[in-house]
C-alpha cells in the first residue's frame, strides 16, 4: 500500500469516527444555530465578491468540480456574486490545468461557463459582476428560477453543453425548491451533482425561521425528499457531509447515476 493510500484509509477511518460520534454531530449542528443568528456565512469573500457560504462546503465544492470537470455550471441565486465568481475560477483552472489557457478564445465554440438566475439582480451587484475579470465566463438571467420562460432560456443555453453541475440556492420554501429541482435536475450530466443548499433548515429550530416563508418541513431538505421518492437516478451522497462536519447542506449533495 502506498503513501497516498494509506492516508486515505486512515481519513476514511476518522470520518467514520466522526459520523459515529452523537456529541460531536450535536455540537456541531449547535455550532451552526448558533453561528446562523451572527449571519456567519456572510463572512466571507471570493475574489473580492461576498460569496455567503460556509468554508467547508466552498471546499467541498471545488472538489466536485475537479471530480465532474463540468462544462457548464447552472446556479440559482446570485445575491453579490461570490458563488459565480467561485464556480467561474473554478472552470478557468479547469482550462489551465487540461490546455494550458485561461482566456476565452474565439474559436471556442462553447467555453466553459456559469449560468447564474435570480429574479432580482441589484443593479450594484449586477455591475460588480460584470465589472469583474471572470465576467466573460458568466452569463446572467433575471427572472424566477421557476418561471416557464426562464426555465426555457436556461434549457436552450443548456444544450450545447455535455458535462452540466447544477446549484439550487433561491427562494428555500419547499414547493419552490420542487419546482427548480423538477426543472433543472435533469440538466445534471451522468455522474454530476445536483447541488442543494440550505437543507440543514429542516435540522433547526423553527422559531430561527419565523420571518421566513420556510422552516422545518417547508424546507430544501423536505422537497429533496421528495424528489428522490421519483427519481432514483440520483442518490444523497452522505460522504460528503461526513467528512465536512459542518455544512448548510446535509442530504443536499446529489449525484446523479
Amino acid at each position: 500500500m502506498g503513501i497516498i493510500d494509506k492516508f486515505n484509509e486512515e481519513r476514511m477511518e476518522n470520518i467514520d469516527a466522526m459520523t459515529n460520534d452523537k456529541d460531536l454531530l450535536e455540537r456541531s449542528n449547535k455550532f451552526l444555530c448558533d453561528t446562523a443568528d451572527h449571519k456567519y456565512s456572510y463572512n466571507f469573500d471570493w475574489m473580492s465578491r461576498p460569496i455567503i457560504q460556509y468554508p467547508q462546503d466552498i471546499v467541498a465544492y471545488q472538489e466536485i468540480v475537479w471530480e465532474v470537470k463540468p462544462d457548464l455550471i447552472i446556479e440559482t441565486g446570485i445575491a453579490h456574486g461570490g458563488s459565480l465568481i467561485l464556480s467561474a475560477s473554478l472552470l478557468t483552472m479547469l482550462d489551465i490545468c487540461e490546455n494550458g489557457e485561461a482566456k476565452l478564445q474565439p474559436s471556442v465554440q462553447h467555453p466553459r461557463c456559469v449560468i447564474g438566475i435570480d429574479i432580482d439582480i441589484r443593479e450594484h451587484n449586477r455591475d460588480a459582476i460584470e465589472k469583474h475579470p471572470l465576467s466573460p465566463r458568466i452569463s446572467l438571467i433575471q427572472g424566477s428560477s421557476i418561471d416557464g420562460e426562464i426555465i426555457k432560456q436556461v434549457k436552450e443555453k443548456a444544450a450545447n453543453f455535455k458535462k452540466i453541475l447544477v446549484c439550487l440556492d433561491s427562494n428555500h420554501t419547499h414547493e419552490h425548491v420542487l419546482a427548480e429541482l423538477e426543472a433543472y435536475a435533469p440538466l445534471t450530466s451522468s455522474g454530476s451533482y445536483c447541488i442543494v443548499f440550505d437543507t440543514v433548515i429542516d435540522d433547526m429550530p423553527k422559531e430561527m425561521h419565523m420571518d421566513r416563508n420556510w422552516g422545518p418541513g417547508n424546507s430544501p431538505k423536505s422537497a429533496v425528499k421528495k424528489y428522490l421518492t421519483d427519481h432514483p437516478e440520483f442518490e444523497i451522497n452522505k460522504s460528503i457531509q461526513n467528512k465536512l462536519l459542518l455544512t448548510v447542506a446535509p442530504d443536499g449533495y446529489l449525484k446523479r447515476k
